[in-house]
């Protein structure tokens, strides 16, 4: 299949505050010569077994497909904490990706992760941490953000080497000037790193 190389940038949330890191880190991914970013989300998991969700989301990003998945540059994968773990929404789709996992063929492509969280010590550590576990097991490179990003000596807000965090309080808060440049600076570090291992799309 031949297609300009792209950066992943799925999410799922809830009340927007992921939506908006995302959108960051895709701004982040835009600013590598040769890189698109493909934002991507998926349904939230019902407690009625026969709910279903419309093909097409009413707002944002549409679903990610297997294809989305499939032909990646690189992934950002982002969730809002659940009791310091992943929404069960990104974790049941992750749980769906085992033919990709048999077939290999996300080994060796870059990924990172982030995370939104309604107070400061919420677990945007350990989400963050096991939301690296499945791709690990994917077999993708993880990256992070390194301290020489200057705004994770001085955020008072979210932000963290594991990956960009938001903290979303008060209610629906925007992201704070220093978690809006590392989630761009995420975004960058991918593609670049994507363009620099010519990962096959």
């Amino acid at each position: 299949m031949n297609q300009s190389p792209y950066i992943l940038v799925l999410y799922y949330t809830r009340y927007g505050a992921t939506a908006a890191m995302a959108q960051q880190i895709a701004r982040g991914v835009e600013q590598v010569s040769g890189m698109t970013a493909r934002l991507r989300t998926v349904p939230a998991v019902s407690a009625e077994c026969e709910a279903t969700a419309p093909a097409i989301p009413a707002e944002g990003a549409i679903y990610c497909t297997e294809d989305d998945l499939r032909h990646c540059a690189g992934l950002a994968l982002g969730s809002p904490t659940r009791f310091g773990n992943m929404a069960a929404a990104m974790k049941y789709f992750l749980d769906g990706t085992s033919s990709l996992w048999s077939s290999g063929t996300l080994a060796g492509k870059p990924a990172a992760v982030f995370t939104s969280t309604a107070s400061l010590h919420g677990g945007q550590e350990t989400t963050l941490l096991s939301m690296m576990l499945p791709l690990l097991h994917h077999g993708m490179v993880i990256t992070g953000l390194p301290y020489t990003e200057e705004a994770l000596h001085h955020t008072r807000t979210g932000g963290t080497p594991y990956g960009p965090s938001h903290l979303a309080q008060p209610a629906n808060a925007p992201l704070s000037d220093d978690e809006t440049v590392l989630c761009q600076a995420l975004g960058k570090r991918l593609a670049s790193i994507a363009r620099q291992l010519g990962t096959p799309a």
